[in-house]
């Protein structure tokens, strides 16, 4: 390991060594047990690399359920899944175990966790307990490495835009009969779609973010449906340019911990039969939000139709109807 690769505070007393695997994300973080409750100046340089490289690896951990809980919890309260299956014991834990009688389902494809809420996740920890022999990778996305990369034109066309996210992947889970309505409703209830920017600020770095991704975002506020459609393809791309990117392979005891507020991930379905079982949990996050002042699109329409209507009288011509 070379000694460039190290990043480490010289004021702090922190034992941990962070060592960068990937130019847009992605630090392996070493000397530290996860299994014992840590101090206040580890907690804040691993706090702090988390921040910094918006995904960090802990391998060779030996710890628990309940270990990667108060884990979890040191950086804010454990969220449930309202969709994912898990134990009335531990609701905040979501066990994916998949082999050839559970195949993995709704993974593949880039997205930020839940955010469908309208508090998404801070981040998410995942902990590898059996893993295939081959396959299995997760892939992760900076995005805001995605947001940097795009032109100067594009990132002022989207400053101030917002979006709208729903549960759309989870309705496939209901069926059509009285009750399966019924539930679905309910849950329509509670977590009705929501507006996010497409552009938000992260509430640490001060950092902007590409906000918006294909398994929970429908369409951009108040824009025609081919535009929105258009111009989501495009920024959805952002989060496969290989630049953004860091690919994980996993081994028995690895921990990844991820900022859902920066990061997109992509399950890799590619080790079917085999088995691979890892745990999640979630840390609650808060409302995102933008630096940018909000673009209120449905005026930016009135004002074209006023200025057309002017156009129209100025040319002795009677307005146009809708």
């Amino acid at each position: 390991m070379s000694e460039a690769a190290i990043q480490q505070d010289p004021q702090s007393d922190s034992p941990i060594r962070v060592r960068k695997v990937a130019a847009a994300c992605g630090a392996e973080i070493e000397g530290v047990d996860l299994s014992k409750p840590l101090d206040d100046a580890t907690f804040r340089a691993i706090h702090d690399a988390f921040v910094e490289h918006e995904v960090i690896v802990f391998r060779d951990q030996e710890m628990t359920s309940e270990d990667q809980k108060a884990f979890g919890r040191r950086f804010g309260d454990l969220t449930v899944h309202p969709f994912a299956p898990s134990s009335d014991d531990a609701p905040e834990l979501i066990v994916f175990d998949n082999d050839a009688e559970t195949p993995p389902w709704g993974t593949d494809v880039w997205h930020s966790d839940e955010t469908f809420r309208a508090e998404p996740p801070l981040g998410t920890m995942l902990r590898a307990l059996i893993v295939p022999e081959w396959g299995g990778d997760t892939m992760y996305a900076s995005m805001s490495a995605a947001y940097d990369g795009l032109s100067d034109r594009m990132q002022q066309f989207i400053s101030g835009l917002e979006a709208i996210h729903d549960f759309k992947p989870f309705r496939q889970l209901f069926g059509e009969d009285a009750d399966a309505i019924r539930k679905l409703r309910e849950f329509e209830d509670r977590y009705p779609p929501v507006a996010h920017p497409v552009v938000r600020t992260h509430p640490v770095s001060g950092r902007k973010v590409l906000f918006v991704n294909p398994q929970f975002t429908l369409g951009i506020k108040g824009m025609d449906e081919a535009e929105s459609r258009a111009l989501l393809e495009l920024l959805f791309h952002q989060a496969e340019i290989p630049e953004y990117q860091y690919r994980h392979h996993w081994a028995p005891n690895t921990l990844v911990f991820w900022d859902n507020r920066s990061v997109q991930h992509y399950a890799i379905h590619d080790y079917y039969p085999q088995r691979r079982k890892l745990e999640r949990i979630t840390i609650k996050g808060d409302r995102p939000f933008s630096s940018d002042p909000v673009v209120d699109i449905e005026v930016v329409r009135s004002r074209k139709g006023a200025r057309a209507i002017s156009q129209d009288l100025k040319a002795g011509h009677k307005p146009r109807a809708e």
